[in-house]
């Protein structure tokens, strides 16, 4: 810790030691190392960088390298992280995704910028860009075929309670209209090769549909996610009257649990392996052929362990399909086995992880009828 009397060095590790400050007051990651010396709060250094492209706002400094004097200190004491919760974080939506160190820039930028420098949170019922219970404007989207991106009209009603887009401007009839229950939307930065990049999914006769889009903007981008998340709020407390609110944020839109490339056989396990994308999405494990697919080339329902599901490690003795990655996991099901190879081991014990907490679930209502339309489908 450089420079500064030791009064003060004393001081900034007191304050930096409050339980309070433990985490970073953005995105929740343990031991923050930074500090807003004009906020009062204690950051770690992915966030301080955000709040490094915010210098009229917050300006950032190390714990652990630089010199703070002991007015700077006695404001932090001040402050803190507890501090700034209650005055920046006092007026949340219930529905309003709060990021965390695990997602993505465009998510904890905008999520930052909203509590420090639009200060959407600081006043009870404060109008909000996610809030109208309508959004209307242009995302760009990739089209199912060519995999161009183009600027296509979108529209979120929460008295229709659906998401609509249509392919021109002055289109009457949309070319989806999408119930807003069968919605999920989540951030693919990487996957979609933009950083705004967006990724939403529905169920069309049970069937998941995938489409691409983003926005320049990361706050509208960002306020799309919310909106949908806004409108998903009011549809479910609606058709769920005596469900909590946490019940029903629980319900909204979620990240996928594991995505990446495996290797598959067919149910006669006799077959060549072949390479494929898969999406777990909660129980459904989609695979794909390309990662950007509108739709699935097969589903496999992940059932709970009380109803005769498991995964295993490793392949059954005996396996004859020709496979070239030998990391391989077994999904046992009431049915059949499903056999996959993975190229790692680290990808391997990761996919098993991510089977594993979703089977140890218990299957909710809605979950058996899911499980008995892909019986019926196979």
């Amino acid at each position: 810790m450089a420079g500064g009397n030791e009064r003060s060095l004393k001081a900034l590790k007191e304050v930096w030691k409050r339980a309070e400050n433990s985490l970073c007051a953005d995105c929740g990651k343990p031991d923050p190392d930074w500090a807003s010396s004009t906020l009062g709060v204690f950051i770690c250094l992915s966030c301080s960088g955000i709040h490094r492209n915010i210098p009229s706002i917050s300006k950032v400094k190390s714990l652990k390298m630089d010199y703070w004097d002991d007015a700077q200190v006695q404001f932090l004491a001040k402050h803190g992280n507890a501090v700034s919760k209650a005055m920046y974080e006092a007026h949340i939506p219930i529905y309003y995704y709060q990021p965390t160190y695990n997602d993505c820039q465009v998510l904890r930028e905008q999520w930052i910028r909203a509590k420090y420098e639009r200060k959407e949170f600081t006043e009870p019922g404060k109008q909000l860009p996610y809030s109208d219970g309508v959004k209307e404007g242009i995302l760009w989207k990739r089209g199912r075929d060519n995999g161009q991106f183009l600027p296509r009209k979108f529209l979120l009603s929460e008295r229709e309670g659906c998401l609509k887009y249509f392919t021109k401007q002055d289109a009457k009839e949309p070319k989806i209209n999408v119930k807003i229950d069968v919605i999920n939307a989540t951030f693919q930065p990487e996957k979609i090769g933009n950083p705004n990049g967006l990724q939403i999914t529905y169920l069309k006769d049970n069937k998941t549909r995938n489409i691409f889009v983003y926005h320049e903007s990361g706050k509208e981008v960002v306020d799309w996610f919310n909106a949908i998340r806004s409108v998903q709020f009011h549809y479910l407390k609606v058709a769920f009257p005596i469900a909590s609110d946490n019940e029903i944020k629980n319900r909204l839109t979620r990240n996928f649990l594991k995505e990446g490339y495996m290797e598959k056989t067919g149910p006669k396990q006799r077959e060549a392996f072949k390479k494929r994308w898969f999406t777990l999405d909660h129980r459904r494990l989609m695979y794909f052929k390309d990662p950007l697919d509108a739709f699935a080339k097969g589903e496999v329902f992940v059932g709970s362990g009380e109803n005769g599901y498991s995964v295993q490690k490793g392949l059954p003795s005996g396996t004859q399909g020709n496979f070239s990655w030998h990391y391989g996991i077994t999904i046992v099901t009431p049915d059949r086995e499903y056999l996959f190879t993975c190229e790692t081991e680290a990808d391997q014990l990761e996919w098993i992880r991510a089977f594993t907490s979703v089977i140890n679930q218990a299957m909710t209502p809605q979950e058996y009828a899911i499980e008995a339309y892909f019986k019926f489908k196979s």
